[in-house]
Order: structure tokens, then C-alpha cells, then sequence
């Protein structure tokens, strides 16, 4: 079981995060959500096509413009807000590798802190275990929160998540956040060049024998764009590829930037591997 928030979730229940940046500088959307109401109108949507989850970010994760903890905060601390008094039973995310705006967004409301930089700010799970919220432990290869990474190696990929993302999740758990709302995200893209992002989604199954549910994130992400040779706004056929190959090999939480899309792709496999009854079944029968 999977609980996040008000929510529980089933072990063979996918579940989708829908991205809302808050950020004027973001890869993909470029500042669309940075106000707020285009923000609260998409939150609105996401939730409407099947979003259990709405992760709130106010920093962009490559290279840009320094952003303070305070200015960080100012991005994300209302808009946690009000999105909680707008939609009570929505999960509420916020990726932050900061402790201070950890600790700013569960005053707010938030009921899970996604660490995508695995670990920077070490005080980030002591916030989650104070609060009792949810944490995301993500495996960033030990590089620097908005670095690139640059000519980086590993004797094994996979086993490099798994040392890093599992104890992450076990420090999480003995400082007192709840063990049911911890997930490890192999963190494609971050760390990694292209060809370690593929070996982690290929092997994704190890991530899932280890009992930790697995949140991936790969909505639109580089390592689909240079397998394709596809730029950004193209990469949406690719970002599916994966998600449904992700969800055959057990993952249970998808980061992502189109919802709807997303839904019908894992509704698919999930009514293939005989965890979910088909919409209509009439075919044959008339």
C-alpha cells in the first residue's frame, strides 16, 4: 500500500503526478504556469483527466538564473495554499532539495517532498519525518542540484540507484517518515548520460524487487529526445514508449506533463497484465 495525503493506493494501481512549474524559465512549457491562475487552471485539468498528484516545483532543474530559498518559497508557498483549499483531496508535491522550503510548503499544506537532487540537503528527510509527509529518494549520481552531468561513469548503473535510492529510503524511514509513503525514482537525466538513463529503465525491475515503490520521471526528458533525435515539444511518442515499458516492468508512480495521454497508456497495460477490467468489453458478444 502507497499512502500519500488523504490518499491510499493499491499495489497494482498506477499513479500519475502531473507537473505544474512555477518557474519562468521551465524546459518544456517556458513559464505557462508561472502565474497563478494559468497554474490553478492546470492543476484543474490534470486533475479532471485522472492526477492523483500535482507536483509543484519554483526552480528550474538546469542551469539558469540563480533562485534564492526565499524567492523559491515565494513561488511555491501560497500556491500550495490554495491549490489545498481548492482541491482537499489531491495529493500536494513540491520538488525542492531545500529543508527551509520543505519546511515552508507542509505548513502550507503539502503532503509529499519530491528530492529529485537525491539527498543535497540531508535536513530535506528530517522535515518529511517531522511532518509526516511523503518523500521521493532519487538517485542523482552525487551531482549538484541544476548541474549537467559531464562525462560521468559508473561500473554498474543500476546498482549505483539502488545503493543510493534504498538508503536514502531507509534513512528516511529510521528518521520517523512514514515507511507506506516512501518512493525511490531512478532519476533519468540527472547524473546520467543517455545510455545510463536507458539501462535504468530497462532494469527497472530490480528497483521494483526491492519492495520500495518506484516513481519515474521521464516526461519529455533528454535521454528520449537524443534516442529519437527529437526536440522537445516531439518527444511525447518516445516519453509513452517508456512509460508503458515502465509500467509493464512494475512502476508505480509517473511524473509527467501529459496526463491524459499518460492515462490511457496505462490503463492499456494495466488492463494486459489482468489488473484492470476493460472500459467496454462488447466485441463478440452481440
Amino acid at each position: 500500500m502507497l499512502r500519500l495525503g488523504r490518499r491510499e493506493f493499491a499495489t497494482h494501481e498506477p499513479v500519475i503526478m502531473a507537473i505544474v512549474n512555477r518557474t519562468p524559465d521551465s524546459f518544456y512549457d517556458q513559464g505557462a504556469t508561472f502565474r497563478d491562475e494559468p497554474a490553478l487552471a492546470r492543476v484543474e485539468q490534470a486533475v479532471a483527466e485522472g492526477a492523483a498528484i500535482i507536483d509543484i516545483g519554483g526552480v528550474k532543474a538546469g542551469p539558469g538564473d540563480e533562485v534564492s530559498a526565499e524567492e523559491e518559497a515565494r513561488r511555491t508557498v501560497g500556491f500550495v495554499a490554495e491549490v489545498r483549499r481548492r482541491f482537499p483531496d489531491v495529493v500536494i508535491s513540491v520538488d525542492t532539495w531545500r529543508h527551509e522550503v520543505g519546511e515552508a510548503v507542509c505548513e502550507a499544506g503539502a503532503d509529499l517532498l519530491n528530492d529529485a537532487w537525491g539527498g543535497a540537503d540531508p535536513k530535506l528527510a528530517e522535515v518529511a519525518a517531522r511532518y509526516g509527509v511523503g518523500l521521493v529518494c532519487t538517485h542523482a549520481g552525487g551531482a549538484q542540484p541544476r548541474t549537467r552531468p559531464h562525462r560521468v561513469t559508473y561500473d554498474d548503473v543500476m546498482a549505483d540507484i539502488l545503493k543510493v535510492t534504498v538508503g536514502l529510503a531507509e534513512r528516511a524511514v529510521a528518521l520517523g517518515v512514514p515507511r507506506e509513503s516512501v518512493m525511490i525514482d531512478p532519476g533519468h537525466d540527472f547524473g546520467k548520460n543517455t545510455r545510463h538513463s536507458l539501462e535504468a529503465t530497462r532494469r527497472l525491475g530490480e528497483m521494483v524487487e526491492t519492495g520500495w515503490p518506484v516513481l519515474v520521471s521521464l516526461s519529455n526528458k533528454d535521454f528520449v529526445g537524443e534516442t529519437l533525435d527529437r526536440p522537445v515539444k516531439e518527444r511525447l511518442l518516445g516519453t509513452l514508449a517508456t512509460t508503458a515499458v515502465s509500467a509493464w516492468l512494475g512502476a508505480r508512480v509517473y511524473r509527467v506533463h501529459e496526463v491524459a495521454e499518460t492515462r490511457q497508456v496505462l490503463d492499456m497495460v494495466a488492463t494486459i497484465a489482468g489488473h484492470r477490467e476493460p472500459a467496454v468489453a462488447r466485441r463478440g458478444l452481440a
